[in-house]
């Protein structure tokens, strides 16, 4: 007597897919996959363009033009230590306004606000980072300068880079204090409580015991403000005074152009590059190293982010 087949048995054929599904589903593969591939051609295109133009401007530019006076590229000067010396002097003027105020409020939040307190403030402090940059620029030559630097300082040039420096620094504070107030909030909780149980005071645990254990974390905190600071293009155009063309000067109390701002001057039409024919492909140029100096800036924090990573 043969057995009686079991109702319930499954074959291989009740686990295939209908064919409108499988229809459905290779037609949303390949959507996400030309959507992708989009994204893909884009970069491409913008790196071959950007390193096209600068190659011609390269190749063609004297070498005596790239250490002159200053940058005055519709006059064919391109002293580019001009604008490497103003970007790195408003960066880290920046830099000495953000980290500070960034590290202190990451660690209040962090170590000493309430819950309740917590909620309410780094939403706020974030807040700052949603202000419009230009708004900061403005802020820097109607607020800053007239009614703060010129308190201290007798001969200052309204539009400076000192003043661009500060602007810049409230600008990158909220994205440091948020960037290290994770790092620090990521600190086990045991390290916290071992050190209070050896007598360590609060200050003493957030101190020599949080900070060094979240470094990695601070210092990524660090390198993205100042990736960020020297980025910045709005406030130091409005802030620093620096449009197409700039003299070289170490004050930071006199006007000066930056990467940025030269190349946001060099962008707003053709009557601006009119003169120089290498003028609008400089444009590329500083774009280029714009994005060379980002690329190591993020790649010397990622090898020291993994040096000083601790792991729990």
């Amino acid at each position: 007597m043969s057995p009686t087949p079991d109702r319930f048995t499954l074959s291989a054929a009740d686990f295939q897919t209908s064919p409108m599904r499988r229809l459905r589903s290779q037609t949303a593969r390949w959507l996400f996959m030309g959507a992708a591939a989009v994204t893909v051609l884009v970069s491409v295109l913008i790196i071959w363009t950007v390193a096209s133009q600068a190659w011609t401007y390269i190749s063609q530019v004297e070498f005596t033009k790239l250490t002159d006076i200053g940058w005055f590229p519709r006059r064919g000067l391109f002293d580019l230590s001009t604008l490497l010396v103003n970007s790195l002097q408003i960066s880290v003027i920046a830099m000495a306004v953000a980290v500070p105020s960034g590290f202190g409020a990451a660690i209040y939040l962090s170590e000493y606000a309430h819950p309740k307190v917590r909620k309410v403030m780094k939403p706020t402090l974030e807040l700052l980072a949603s202000v419009p940059s230009v708004v900061l620029g403005v802020f820097a030559i109607s607020f800053i300068t007239p009614s703060i630097l010129s308190n201290f300082f007798n001969q200052i040039n309204f539009f400076n880079k000192l003043a661009a420096g500060i602007a810049v620094g409230l600008l990158v504070i909220p994205l440091i204090a948020s960037i290290a107030e994770d790092a620090l909030r990521a600190v086990p909780v045991a390290l916290r409580e071992a050190s209070a149980g050896l007598g360590a005071r609060k200050v003493t645990t957030s101190v020599r015991v949080v900070l060094p254990a979240a470094m990695s974390g601070l210092m990524a905190a660090t390198i993205v403000g100042f990736s960020r600071a020297i980025g910045e293009t709005m406030v130091v155009t409005i802030a620093s005074g620096g449009g197409d063309t700039s003299l070289f000067n170490m004050s930071i109390l006199e006007s000066g152009g930056t990467i940025t701002s030269a190349m946001a001057a060099l962008g707003l039409g053709t009557d601006q590059v009119a003169g120089n024919d290498l003028a609008f492909q400089s444009l590329y140029f500083l774009g280029a190293l714009l994005f060379v100096i980002t690329l190591v800036l993020n790649m010397a924090g990622d090898v020291i982010v993994r040096r000083l990573q601790n792991r729990y």
